[in-house]
């Protein structure tokens, strides 16, 4: 089941109703969203069911046991075992088939080939996304960010609640379990949120990504040795921007349905091609994500506690782990360490860099506003093509169709085949509310929550049809399904 469909709008608008007249019955109301949550994920692959229940019940029991056993070892034995036990059935699922034929591979690069068992695996959808919340849940219990949950219908919700189920936001269990415990209640602000969140989502996906799918970036990828090098060009910012506006577009559709039924995510983007570094851009892409990586991989592994060395091999582990979270395929994995190795080399530059010619830190100087401005705006496309340079790997199917992209730069020469200025609209449109004030989305919430609510409904139902209405034909999947 995808958003932005006939059929979610009606199992939504069911379970809306529904969860908002039994709100006086909270455990009647958590049980009816853990069933409707169920039957979303069963929409896709009913087999995969109990998969979501065992990794619900491994969290669930680890964290029971994590908060009653008194000495540290067994603490750290039982947070250990949870988190193996994640791993393990993500591992099967996920990295099963890539290992395999990897490993095949180099058997008969060496001259020995060995009949392995190769059998197909499908890929779970969102396993990723419930299997790092389950494992944040336990490792929060046992640094004492949250407190064990006797509820299992508590944790159940938490682990498949259906709007974030499938391809985040990551929602960490200090954020939302706490919620549970309070009457649910739709407030104005919500209501607000919710809405806008929910337009500006369809409107990201249906119309920009969609569009830029189809008439751009989908024909560049397909034969990339084929078009000419502004195509290339031009093809990798419609990928940079669709990516953008089909994950984020996602991740609006989650929060603002979330706040529809009386609960609150944290935002999982930025404005990230406004980042005038790597480091910022992290900050800013995929939060939720991010800052998992950083709580539960890089402050593990040391941080940048121990010197300069330790920190640069920390931040590429974390990265280069990232990237295979992303995907089995080593263009996955390039892509992560491409993203470690800059962000190392990024953090080693700007060190020296302040030694030599320290930033102005004066902000009254008419001088120093244009050498910080002019390091900004230098900074800015710096890291926005090094993010696409990237991104050419993440999206090609192969190295060797990565390759062709790259050496396809040279052929300038070449008549375009695909830019058009409507691609190009798209793309000018989605970078220019790249840098709108950081709050708009929240003026505009703010504003609709003090409509009458007719209206309210007229505006929305309005909204939803004129995207509806512009829209391409046919609903692409969301990208980040795949992981």
């Amino acid at each position: 089941m995808i958003f932005p469909t006939v059929e979610f709008g009606i199992f939504f608008l069911i379970v809306f109703v529904i969860s908002w007249a039994v709100r006086g019955l909270p455990e009647a109301r958590k049980l009816f969203l853990v069933g409707a949550s169920y039957f979303f994920y069963a929409w896709w692959d009913w087999r995969f069911l109990g998969l979501l229940f065992l990794s619900t019940l491994i969290s669930y029991i680890a964290g029971l046991a994590v908060a009653r056993a008194e000495r540290e070892g067994l603490r750290k034995f039982i947070v250990g075992i949870s988190t193996v036990s994640h791993l393990a059935i993500l591992g099967f699922f996920k990295y099963y088939g890539f290992f395999l034929v990897s490993f095949a591979a180099l058997l008969e690069a060496v001259g020995l080939e060995r009949d392995l068992p190769f059998m197909q695996v499908i890929l779970p959808i969102g396993i990723s996304f419930f299997t790092f919340q389950g494992i944040s849940y336990v490792v929060d219990i046992y640094r004492g960010h949250v407190t064990a949950e006797r509820s299992l219908l508590n944790v159940t919700l938490y682990i498949s609640f259906f709007p974030q189920l499938v391809a985040g936001p990551i929602v960490r269990a200090a954020d939302f379990l706490p919620q549970l415990h309070r009457p649910a209640a739709l407030t104005r602000e919500y209501l607000g949120i919710g809405l806008v969140l929910i337009l500006s989502g369809l409107a990201k996906k249906m119309v920009i990504a969609n569009y830029l799918a189809t008439e751009l970036v989908d024909p560049v990828f397909f034969d990339p040795g084929m078009v000419s090098a502004l195509d290339l060009l031009i093809g990798i910012y419609g990928y940079a921007v669709q990516i953008y506006c089909d994950f984020s577009g996602y991740s609006d559709i989650a929060i603002g349905v979330a706040a529809l039924l009386g609960y609150r995510f944290l935002d999982n983007f930025n404005q990230p091609y406004r980042a005038a570094s790597l480091q910022d851009f992290w900050r800013r892409w995929h939060i939720s994500l991010s800052t998992w990586l950083r709580d539960y991989l890089y402050v593990p592994l040391g941080g940048n506690r121990g010197g300069e060395v330790k920190t640069y091999r920390n931040l590429f582990l974390t990265m280069f782990l990232g990237g295979i979270w992303h995907g089995a395929a080593w263009t996955f994995v390039f892509w992560g360490a491409f993203h470690g190795a800059m962000l190392a080399a990024e953090r080693y530059m700007k060190g020296k860099l302040e030694e030599f010619a320290p930033s102005h830190t004066d902000p009254g100087g008419f001088i120093a506003t244009i050498g910080n401005g002019a390091r900004y705006v230098v900074g800015v496309i710096w890291t926005f093509h090094l993010v696409c340079f990237a991104w050419i790997f993440f999206r090609a199917d192969s190295f060797s169709t990565a390759s062709d992209y790259i050496a396809g730069f040279a052929r300038w020469g070449d008549p375009s085949l695909y830019v058009t200025p409507f691609a190009a609209g798209l793309i000018a449109i989605a970078m220019f509310f790249q840098f709108t004030p950081v709050r708009l989305g929240n003026w505009l919430a703010r504003g609709v929550e003090y409509l009458p609510a007719p209206l309210l409904a007229v505006l929305f139902g309005g909204g939803i049809w004129v995207i509806w209405a512009i829209a391409p034909e046919g609903v692409a999947p969301f990208i980040y399904f795949q992981f």
